[in-house]
């Protein structure tokens, strides 16, 4: 956060989503390869919110194991019983009772679209004075969304769906579901709210209503109805994936990408691409993925796990694994697989091959239909093709194996021993040629 305030963050992940079909926690569905959770912690990160802590439940186990991957210092609580979520949120008392700071952000597990911008916007407003702050969106079709209930600039409470009457359904500035509150205050809001509703739970949008019969000042921060896009079902889930996406694809054009037909190229949440990169259609981008400058990705490739370097061209209808390194100006062509290769700078990989555990040293040339043999069913093994090597077409390199310094391999050769530099390897059976076989064999099959 851009203020020397400091802001404890309660992440409520503790809901079940039986309307995901799933025996998977709802908030650990992905989004761009990394889990809904995951994309709200990370926002909570690139805000540099302090502190951070969790609600989980449902599956327990399974959310704490993602989280110790994507935020390992983040503290966890568990609600043992569903009864809302005021309820949720006292869950992680305390972490509010031990945090010596001055503001309390209450955020969603499953609003995977939440920005750090957004998340200012509320520390902005308990910055300006205001006790509580709630986020909210304008919609022409408010449905089963909570509306806000304003006295001129002053929000005044939050009606569920279920309990509004006509005239506040009929309102259209909404509750976006993320909150903040002072340290001062967050508890002694919080122990006031009661079950006093139609699905008896206690309802943190209470506390809005609370706030004000105490006398303390309760602000409407307004944002994108995107922003707390909630997930509850798998066609909700794809919305907010086309939505990542279409973010994704804007954010890259704008800090100098092309994307020939951005509607066809996807991207994971730590995709890196740097100025001048051209992307053709039909692209699929892993997580792990990072490209240089000036590199161009053709058509239908997939890349995962992978650094490429300053004018390299991949593809198209490339593969390329985790463990790839393409260096400045190498090329990997169509219909090429690697994994955990190394390609040296100015080296080729055409056509039609798969390079696996190897490293292709800078010049190099890869012929087509060229395969490292690297697995013997048990173990895998490395390949090294040193500097201005030539493979020709067809060949198998039986790891592990090391094919020297411009050194040559015939067309059809299975390699299974080291090639030294500058000599040429040879691994085929001789030619042998029988004159007129072709016709005796003709005219055989026709008596």
């Amino acid at each position: 956060m851009s203020t020397s305030r400091k802001t404890l963050a309660i992440v409520l992940a503790a809901g079940q989503g039986t309307r995901m079909r799933s025996e998977k926690p709802k908030v650990l569905h992905q989004i761009g390869h990394l889990s809904m959770l995951g994309h709200v912690l990370k926002a909570l990160s690139d805000a540099s919110v302090d502190k951070t802590a969790v609600v989980i439940g449902h599956n327990a186990d399974l959310v704490r194991t993602d989280i110790a991957a994507n935020a390992p210092d983040v503290d966890v609580f568990e609600q043992t019983e569903r009864l809302g979520t005021a309820h949720a949120v006292l869950a992680a008392r305390k972490a509010i009772e031990a945090f010596d700071g001055d503001h309390i952000l209450v955020l969603y597990g499953d609003t995977p679209l939440v920005t750090a911008d957004t998340l200012q916007a509320i520390s902005d407003g308990l910055e300006d004075g205001s006790d509580v702050v709630v986020t909210g969106f304008h919609t022409d079709e408010p449905g089963k969304y909570g509306r806000f209930i304003m006295d001129g600039e002053r929000l005044m409470a939050i009606r569920e769906a279920k309990d509004a009457t006509e005239s506040e359904l009929a309102i259209t500035f909404c509750n976006g579901g993320l909150k903040g509150f002072t340290r001062e205050h967050c508890l002694s809001i919080l122990d006031r709210i009661d079950r006093n509703n139609a699905q008896g739970e206690y309802y943190l949008t209470d506390a809005v209503e609370i706030a004000n019969e105490i006398g303390l000042s309760v602000s409407a921060v307004p944002i994108s109805e995107t922003e707390v896009l909630g997930v509850n079902d798998r066609a909700q889930l794809a919305r907010a994936a086309d939505l990542f996406q279409q973010r994704r694809r804007m954010d890259a054009m704008v800090s100098g990408v092309t994307l020939e037909a951005p509607e066809t190229v996807f991207f994971a949440y730590d995709t890196q691409l740097a100025i001048d990169v051209t992307v053709e259609p039909n692209v699929v981008f892993g997580p792990g993925v990072s490209v240089g400058s000036g590199s161009q990705i053709r058509a239908f490739s997939h890349l995962e796990g992978t650094r490429v370097e300053t004018g390299a061209v991949i593809g198209p209808y490339a593969r390329l694994r985790p463990g790839t390194v393409v260096h400045n100006g190498a090329k990997i062509g169509n219909f090429v697989e690697t994994k955990k290769t190394t390609v040296e700078r100015g080296a080729k990989i055409n056509h039609l091959s798969y390079v696996g555990d190897a490293r292709v040293g800078e010049a190099a040339n890869i012929g087509a239909g060229t395969i490292t043999c690297n697995y013997d069913g048990v173990s895998k093994y490395q390949t090294n093709i040193r500097a201005g090597a030539f493979i020709g077409s067809n060949s198998a390199l039986v790891a592990p194996v090391t094919i020297g310094e411009g050194a040559f391999v015939g067309s059809g050769s299975v390699i299974t021993d080291d090639v030294p530099d500058h000599a040429l390897a040879l691994g085929r059976g001789r030619q042998v040629v029988k004159q007129r076989w072709a016709s005796a064999f003709r005219a055989k099959r026709k008596n």
